[in-house]
């Protein structure tokens, strides 16, 4: 398997043609896409194009937000958005506030982000990050006629491990998950419960070459054998009734 750094020069701007973009870098770097290849793609030049960015010279914090804000040293603007976002608090303790966003996810800060973002802005994660993958997907797929899957990721922290992984958020193309439970090991055993989180471990291992600071927001992933099926990061969050955090 190998994985191939797609630096993009251009400041990605809301109503960018982003496939066109993402190709157009492509072809830059003297690459090409293959049938089956994987396309790797950080959320926030997605949140870019689709004018997912807010100046927060223009959010009025609500009372509600403002005194959660003084409560917990945060900036009142930036609490209002993370609750706008927000299906639900899970938690705010020393600082830190885990949300589970409107799109199902369970991170920090409802995914409202300042970095990579002009001074005084901040994006929020797409409102659909499938749909963003499957649009991307099928724009691509029919420039070039070549059978790809689409993985959008961000970065989110993890209970009980230090430092953050690449994780995926939208899918296009594949499935997010192989199971093997019902398989036999190699001494013959059946397995129980083992399901593989393949999108997120593919999302990992494109950071590697991607990182936060080079301009390198789309990676090729080539080699993984992984099927033309298509799935949902939906199959990735889990159902708040097997929390056992919750």
């Amino acid at each position: 398997m190998s994985i191939i750094p797609i630096p993009i020069k251009e400041d990605v701007e809301p109503d960018d043609d982003l496939a066109e973009l993402i190709l157009a870098s492509i072809k830059r770097q003297k690459q090409k896409l293959f049938n089956y290849d994987i396309l790797v793609i950080t959320h926030k030049i997605v949140s870019k194009a689709e004018g997912r960015l807010v100046n927060l010279g223009d959010v009025k914090p609500s009372r509600y937000a403002r005194a959660v804000a003084r409560k917990h040293h945060k900036d009142p603007r930036m609490m209002e958005l993370i609750l706008r976002e927000a299906r639900e608090i899970v938690r705010i303790e020393r600082g830190i506030i885990i949300t589970e966003t409107k799109q199902g996810f369970v991170c920090a800060n409802s995914g409202v982000d300042h970095s990579n973002i002009k001074a005084n802005f901040v994006s929020l994660l797409p409102s659909n990050p499938d749909r963003s993958a499957r649009k991307i997907r099928n724009i691509i797929k029919k420039k070039t006629r070549k059978e790809i899957a689409v993985i959008i990721t961000d970065t989110f922290g993890r209970p009980f491990r230090e430092g953050q992984v690449n994780v995926a958020i939208g899918i296009a193309g594949l499935k997010p998950i192989i199971d093997y439970r019902g398989m036999e090991d190699v001494f013959g055993k059946e397995l129980k419960v083992t399901e593989i989180a393949i999108a997120d471990e593919i999302a990992g291992a494109a950071e590697l070459v991607m990182g936060k600071l080079d301009r390198v927001p789309v990676a090729i992933v080539r080699g993984y054998k992984y099927g033309n099926k298509q799935g949902s990061v939906k199959e990735l969050i889990r159902k708040c009734g097997n929390d056992l955090f919750r």
